[in-house]
């Protein structure tokens, strides 16, 4: 029995070295590496850090486009998302408000015709990209609001659409903060 727990205290020790102070210093350091320096990439407007290029938030006008609905109400504190499942009422519930809401905000767009981005939130709750098709969808509302002919703004958002990983991992996107910004750059906001 002795020889069992020496060698069982030996292990917890290696372990808690390995694991509570090499691994950590070498994921800090990598993270130093990376852009921003591991504290996240800010993205400037007129001089002002207005938000991060990984981190959706909220646009309360209409003449932005809209991110995805967000599980955590947009706070990068307490990322996550819903644990209900398709087939949950609640859940169901929530994303008919969703389409609902949606559709006050969007009228004349077929409900078939709304991505499901759109009315569901990401697994972080926190996507700062929209697919083309959600971003283009909302179009319409914003070239009424702010006056513009939808061709400018369609030609906005293909200026904006990052292509896939090496061209052949993930899909398309449209950076939802990076969007607006160009859009208050051609209107003049």
């Amino acid at each position: 029995m002795k020889k069992y727990l020496l060698s069982s205290l030996r292990l917890t020790l290696i372990l808690l070295v390995l694991l509570c102070v090499i691994y950590p210093l070498f994921i800090a350091a990598v993270a130093k590496m990376a852009p921003g320096g591991g504290d996240g990439v800010t993205v400037s407007y007129k001089g002002r850090i207005v938000g991060y290029e990984n981190i959706a938030q909220a646009f309360k006008s209409d003449k932005y486009f809209q991110s995805r609905p967000s599980a955590v109400g947009y706070n990068a504190a307490g990322s996550g998302a819903s644990n209900k499942g398709p087939t949950n009422p609640d859940y169901l519930k929530s994303v008919e408000a969703a389409v609902d809401t949606f559709m006050v905000h969007n009228p004349g767009v077929n409900k078939a015709d709304i991505p499901a981005e759109m009315v569901t939130a990401s697994g972080s709750g926190l996507d700062p990209d929209l697919s083309p098709a959600g971003a283009k969808i909302q179009i319409k509302r914003i070239a009424n609001l702010r006056h513009i002919s939808e061709q400018d703004i369609m030609k906005l958002v293909d200026e904006n659409t990052e292509g896939p990983l090496f061209g052949m991992f993930g899909p398309s996107k449209v950076n939802v903060l990076k969007l607006n910004i160009a859009l208050d750059e051609i209107t003049k906001g």
